[in-house]
């Protein structure tokens, strides 16, 4: 029996982990209630040898995979019920502070070839510290606590399927169709907002890996791998007949810049291209910080501004400061924007009437930089394309596409 000291520690850090798991692929069914465990939690039965009861402090199962980093001071506390060597949770705690943790299984899962789908959190507040990574068919999931001392989970779930399929030849995402689309809840969307949707999806830029249907779902939070395709299509779209702005895909063969966009990932050719020409922040750009993508992360206001104002300009940015942004936007809060972006958005300001930010969000005064952007917000960014004039927006790139039907329906 653990101290009771440690039983709100353990309902907040298995809350924490459970509330969490949805978010990540592959892992929303791993703990779901044993059915062997239903009927009789307290009598063992034959059908449920393959399992392991609670752990008692000290007693690590031998089920646990051995490929999991363990950190060196941690002290092991107790496992979940129904442990086996393809799914299960463990309880950690040690001394050491919950970002050293953090820093260890961070650097453990880079250097040890991990894919790491989602890292810890960098910003602070109310974010929730976890990380999660995948290696062939394991994918784990660490949730560290606030208390002291410092307990941690160890999620994991092994995923026969994606053992057996092949990595080295992925099928890609699709990035564009030339079939229009139509959905059918645009009429959730307020003008101008839905013009710039059906503009979109009348070009097939609206191409979404998920399973949604018909519906284009204008109110859910956009990641920043499903942005990354809209952004290359749209740019290759509106630009169709301007080779010099295509948008080049990259090569299976170039090494990847970013830890967790492997050349596995299905959005690696739109990711990686866009690194490589230099449109976001990389190890190739000089930022030696951004080594990760994170591309199943929320895709905030910053970086949809930073992103799309790369492509619009296509050249060196201005600088800028803080008392720019105010004097400029009026920002009451401009001192929560990431220095990095602040170029991003003087610029925006510079292109006035085609302006991202007046299109996306209005007139305000608060810019709300870390807050999620929308699949509808994300849309609205790429109906236009250009600087000062010099530009092109999706509803004139459908123009021209039927006129340039038109005449070759008459040369037939």
């Amino acid at each position: 029996m653990l101290p009771k000291k440690y039983a709100t520690i353990r309902i907040g850090l298995l809350a924490l982990l459970l509330t969490t798991l949805t978010a990540c692929s592959g892992m929303e069914s791993a703990f779901a209630p044993d059915p062997k465990l239903k009927n009789n939690s307290s009598t063992p039965t034959a059908s449920s040898s393959e399992t392991q009861p609670p752990q008692t402090q000290g007693q690590l199962p031998d089920a646990f995979p051995a490929d999991i980093p363990r950190y060196p001071t941690a002290q092991f506390l107790a496992a979940e019920p129904g442990l086996t060597a393809a799914q299960g949770i463990t309880r950690w705690q040690s001394n050491d502070p919950s970002n050293a943790i953090a820093t260890f299984y961070q650097q453990q899962f880079q250097s040890g070839g991990w894919q790491i789908v989602t890292p810890f959190p960098t910003e602070g507040g109310n974010a929730e510290n976890v990380l999660v990574a995948r290696q062939n068919d394991l994918e784990v999931k660490i949730s560290i606590a606030s208390s002291s001392p410092t307990e941690f989970a160890i999620a994991y779930q092994r995923n026969n399927n994606a053992a057996n399929s092949p990595t080295d030849n992925p099928t890609p995402t699709q990035l564009a169709s030339d079939t229009p689309l139509e959905f059918s809840d645009l009429d959730r969307i307020a003008e101008p907002w839905r013009g710039y949707v059906q503009d979109l999806a009348a070009l097939g830029v609206l191409i979404s890996n998920q399973n949604q249907g018909d519906r284009f779902n204008p109110d859910a939070i956009i990641t920043r791998r499903e942005y990354a395709r809209w952004l290359v299509a749209a740019n290759n779209k509106l630009f169709a007949n301007q080779p010099g702005k295509q948008l080049r895909l990259a090569a299976n063969n170039s090494q990847p810049v970013f830890q967790d966009v492997p050349k596995n990932d299905p959005d690696f050719a739109a990711i990686q291209g866009l690194a490589e020409a230099g449109f976001i922040a990389s190890t190739l750009t000089g930022d030696n910080s951004a080594m990760l993508f994170r591309p199943d992360a929320p895709l905030t206001r910053e970086d949809l501004i930073a992103w799309k104002v790369a492509l619009d300009r296509r050249k060196a940015l201005p600088s800028a400061s803080i008392d720019q942004i105010k004097q400029t936007w009026g920002f009451q809060d401009a001192t929560k924007i990431d220095p990095k972006a602040l170029r991003s958005l003087y610029a925006d300001y510079q292109n006035s009437g085609q302006a991202n930010i007046s299109r996306v969000f209005g007139s305000t005064t608060l810019f709300q930089p870390k807050k999620n952007v929308t699949r509808a917000e994300a849309a609205a960014a790429l109906w236009y394309f250009g600087f000062q004039g010099d530009g092109i927006s999706a509803r004139d790139a459908l123009q021209i596409q039927t006129q340039q039907t038109a005449n070759q329906n008459q040369n037939q």
